[in-house]
């Protein structure tokens, strides 16, 4: 069966499209979502038209009528938009209201383009989009303050190479998050920025013969500038292709902080605990507790790198200006928008219930040699070089391990001669990893007093946001 009825840009063709080609072609199925937008974007066209003199007052209030009853009706049910037959979200828009209001909807096209009209509805999808993921990013943080101050005490082992380092604090380590979720505002903010330019008036590639007033329809919708160039008006999606990236950032910072959580709530470690309300069991092993919801969003990261090497490898080969392969764009970044807000939803919601064992957390400090820095560090003090240090108490590591015992139980005549002349008997005091955080006075370190600083600051950074 071949069909061209109803396509509002059949009049140049004389044979008709296979049936298989109509479905390959349509959009209609995912960009429906575009409608709201779509639909604000028409009547500020629309409104426009009318002060140019292309459309009556008396059609304009007709339109702009139609077209706000049709978004009311959409916002409950939109299941009409499947029903038509329609290529796309705009031709579905166009056609509805010329079939319900008649003439009048015919000038609604006047002066547009599907070209210019896609990219004025997906930068304003995006820029939606940046405000909701900004908010998840912000109440993220804020649980992650808020649990960074309660445990700004709590001493736990920090490593390196998955190798017990140095201790560092519970709360610094979330607020080590903290930073990264911060940028992750950061680059969504200039997302945003980029993304906040009108395009419409670029019509099809090359602009209008017509007297359009570009930038009343900036300013009717809310954009702080017009597009410069209508070649890439209608062909950018580099802020699409901007935001799939930060939000593959953002996904990689989830993921890190999913595979500590669930390495750390394994019995091996056993330093938290994830709820219930967000852990399964197993189907065949009774004893199980599995952290899936920290699996799925590691997992999900990838789902989101996907959609941006999608995008990428779409407008890699795309010559200017608009090409039907920019129609991809739209599965990638709703697929990764959705991906990226739940994950944010529910893993802000996990960690906010996470328990934290602060007696397995303090054993694993005290059984370790993660006082070896400190140690060393209290030799520099009186007078020995770093490196010699850091060879004396590598000695005394070695030495422990044979022995079987900890720095702190080192016998003085052990202690002596390894030391040699910068040997003091107040060295053993450096042999307390928790306790040496004290000693730390740099802005940028784990000590309890320096966590509440940080929080102090970064709940007032939050608030301005």
């Amino acid at each position: 069966m071949k069909t061209n009825s109803g396509k509002l840009w059949a009049g140049r063709f004389s044979g008709e499209n296979e049936k298989l080609t109509d479905e390959f072609d349509a959009s209609i199925g995912f960009d429906k979502r575009l409608a709201p937008y779509d639909i604000e974007g028409s009547v500020a066209h629309v409104k426009m038209l009318c002060k140019q003199g292309f459309i009556s007052a008396e059609d304009t209030e007709k339109i702009i009528t139609a077209l706000e009853q049709l978004r009311n009706e959409l916002s409950s049910d939109d299941s009409m938009l499947m029903k038509g037959g329609y290529e796309d979200i705009h031709m579905a828009v166009e056609a509805i209201i010329t079939d319900r209001i008649g003439e009048p909807g015919q000038r609604i096209h006047t002066g547009r383009s599907r070209n210019d009209q896609v990219a004025l509805d997906m930068r304003m999808f995006v820029l939606d989009q940046c405000g909701i993921l900004q908010n998840r990013l912000k109440a993220l943080i804020s649980v992650l303050l808020a649990k960074a101050e309660e445990n700004a005490d709590v001493v736990m082992p920090g490593f390196t190479h998955v190798q017990k380092a140095q201790a560092v604090t519970y709360g610094h380590y979330l607020n080590a998050y903290s930073e990264m979720f911060f940028r992750d505002i950061s680059r969504i903010q200039d997302v945003a920025k980029r993304t906040d330019e009108m395009p419409l008036g670029a019509g099809a590639l090359a602009a209008s013969t017509l007297e359009l007033d570009d930038d009343y329809v900036a300013e009717l919708l809310g954009f702080k500038a017009v597009s410069k160039n209508s070649l890439d008006a209608v062909s950018d999606r580099d802020y699409c292709i901007e935001l799939l990236s930060a939000l593959s950032i953002v996904m990689m910072h989830l993921s890190r902080f999913c595979e500590e959580i669930v390495w750390w709530a394994s019995e091996e470690f056993a330093y938290i605990k994830v709820s219930d309300g967000y852990s399964t069991g197993s189907s065949m092993m009774p004893q199980k507790r599995n952290p899936d919801v920290a699996e799925l969003i590691r997992g999900k990261t990838g789902r989101v790198y996907g959609d941006l090497m999608a995008m990428l490898t779409v407008m890699k080969g795309i010559p200017m200006s608009y090409d039907k392969d920019i129609q991809e764009d739209k599965e990638s970044v709703f697929d990764a928008v959705d991906t990226a807000d739940i994950c944010l939803t529910i893993f802000t919601g996990m960690v906010k219930d996470i328990s934290v064992n602060e007696e397995k957390m303090n054993r694993a400090v005290e059984e370790s040699f993660m006082d070896s820095t400190d140690a060393a560090e209290y030799l520099v003090r009186k007078g020995c070089p770093f490196r010699h240090a850091h060879f004396i108490i590598g000695g005394l590591v070695g030495l422990a391990e044979k022995q079987g015992i900890w720095l702190r139980d080192i016998s003085e005549e052990d202690l002596k001669a390894a030391c040699g002349e910068y040997y003091d008997p107040g060295i053993r005091e450096a042999f307390n990893a928790t306790g040496n955080l004290k000693n730390k006075h740099s802005a940028l370190s784990p000590a309890p007093e320096k966590v509440r600083a940080y929080v102090k600051a970064a709940k007032e950074k939050l608030a301005n946001l």
